[in-house]
């Protein structure tokens, strides 16, 4: 995986959490906080980053839209159960091979924990929280790249 796909990956790694909760208080727009976000490793913070959250039934369909650190676009648009499992892309999408599951709920409905994989081997995992005020989502991604550099983001999204 280049370094240019990292980010988008962290974004990825978000989403499962996104769709946790019953009512869906993560539906709506939130921007990236690009100052309150810590970036450490290979990734490089984007210029821009925005995440559209929609709830149709008992899924989730999330689309990302931004520019990269090299000033390419990210754009990606997903479906995932709220139950759980598998992203489903209907655009972009992480490199071949790779799969990202919702793992784990919380109880409290405002925090999830997923796993992304590649050929079989976990890569990452995040742990994503709503603040309690519903205005803020803070997600900690971990994991390594393809040249085996771990990285660690810290993803602070406000709603817009």
């Amino acid at each position: 995986m280049n370094k240019s796909a990292l980010y988008p990956l962290t974004v990825f790694l978000l989403a499962g959490s996104l769709f946790a909760a019953d009512p869906f208080p993560f539906a709506g727009t939130w921007k990236l906080n690009i100052t309150k976000s810590k970036f450490r490793g290979p990734n490089k913070p984007p210029k821009e980053l925005t995440m559209v959250i929609q709830e149709q039934g008992d899924q989730g369909v999330q689309t990302n839209k931004g520019v990269a650190a090299d000033g390419s676009p990210i754009s990606s648009k997903f479906t995932v159960s709220r139950t759980g499992g598998e992203l489903k892309y209907l655009e972009g999408g992480p490199p071949a091979g790779t799969s990202i599951v919702l793992a784990k709920m919380k109880a409290d409905a405002r925090s999830a924990d997923f796993t992304t994989m590649r050929d079989g081997r976990v890569i990452g995992t995040s742990h994503a929280v709503l603040s309690d005020d519903g205005k803020t989502i803070t997600s900690t991604v971990k994991g390594t790249d393809a040249q085996g550099k771990a990285f660690e983001t810290v993803d602070v999204f406000d709603r817009m």
